[in-house]
């Protein structure tokens, strides 16, 4: 009795398995009218001069993000609110206006002249990606944590 109820356990959890690998990664193009009011205003108040090429609705099991891509190359990634958690420049720097300022302060006193071409974040920190090729972290307090 014992092997058929632990057989039965193994089967329900590989199929569970089965169907979480399934519903990852559904990828659906949509329109930016379709993007959360909150990465439509970021898209309109810092980009609004580029064009996008795609804009995309990412879903998995629990997890639901979005990103866009311009004709010049530039992407932005949001949280399913909406909020941006990576923002990656291929040919200006990211707007000043979504740098935190510690971050702008810090780049600012010891990269002077030097251009942050991507941010990211998320519940923790923040890394930055430099103009010069270096690589920046900071830890939620604004702290410098790691450079590469």
């Amino acid at each position: 009795m014992k092997a058929i109820i632990k057989k039965t356990i193994m089967a329900l959890v590989c199929l569970v398995a089965f169907q979480q690998t399934a519903m990852a990664d559904n990828d659906k193009p949509i329109t930016v009218n379709q993007l959360p009011a909150a990465a439509q205003q970021v898209i309109k108040s810092h980009f609004s001069g580029m064009k996008v090429a795609l804009a995309k609705m990412e879903t998995g099991f629990l997890e639901k993000s979005y990103d866009v891509i311009f004709t010049t190359g530039e992407k932005i990634e949001f949280d399913r609110n909406g909020n941006w958690v990576e923002i990656e420049c291929k040919r200006t720097a990211v707007p000043a206006a979504l740098i935190p300022a510690q971050i702008k302060s810090y780049v600012n006193t010891n990269y002077s002249g030097i251009s942050i071409l991507k941010i990211e974040k998320d519940r923790n920190e923040y890394e930055i990606n430099l103009s010069n090729g270096v690589e920046i972290k900071f830890n939620q307090n604004f702290l410098v944590i790691d450079i590469d």
